[in-house]
């Protein structure tokens, strides 16, 4: 599933909307560069499962919970290694609790292979033009979350 996101208001609207289609035990893998948006659509997430207070990059805490109708476990492995992730309990996480994670190429080891990615891409390289989101997920699960999403959201594309 292809997106063209204009604003970083359109992106927070990308997050409550995928609010509605994501569960408890869902992976999120938020792919882009620094900048692309990655947060913002954590911000967006979090707002739709009725989150309210702040919403900031774990760059240097590693995880960020928030208390939300149920918990959110926002990570950032842009600053860990591999073996880092083993030493944080990662499989305490995972598949149990919402986990959203900017940075997920450093755990592709260990993250589930039914796992949401999301690729978050700059429009010509430029950080005030729109982005290019593409949305892919394994498993019959995934597919059934992209294909209840097409129906919501209006890809612009």
């Amino acid at each position: 599933m292809e997106l063209i996101i204009r604003t970083e208001e359109d992106m927070n609207k990308l997050g409550e909307t995928l609010a509605r289609i994501l569960n408890k035990q869902d992976v999120v893998c938020l792919h882009g560069v620094l900048g692309a948006g990655k947060t913002t659509l954590v911000r967006g997430i979090a707002r739709g499962k009725g989150y309210q207070g702040r919403v900031t990059s774990p760059t240097f805490t590693l995880m960020n919970i928030y208390q939300a109708q149920e918990p959110i476990h926002h990570f950032d492995f842009y600053r860990l290694e591999g073996a880092d992730l083993i030493d944080l309990g990662m499989e305490d996480y995972l598949q149990k609790e919402l986990c959203l994670i900017e940075w997920p190429e450093v755990g592709s080891g260990v993250l589930p292979g039914e796992a949401m990615h999301i690729y978050i891409s700059l429009a010509e390289e430029d950080y005030d033009r729109e982005r290019l989101v593409q949305i892919e997920a394994g498993g019959e699960e995934g597919r059934r979350k992209i294909k209840e999403l097409e129906q919501i959201v209006d890809t612009g594309c």
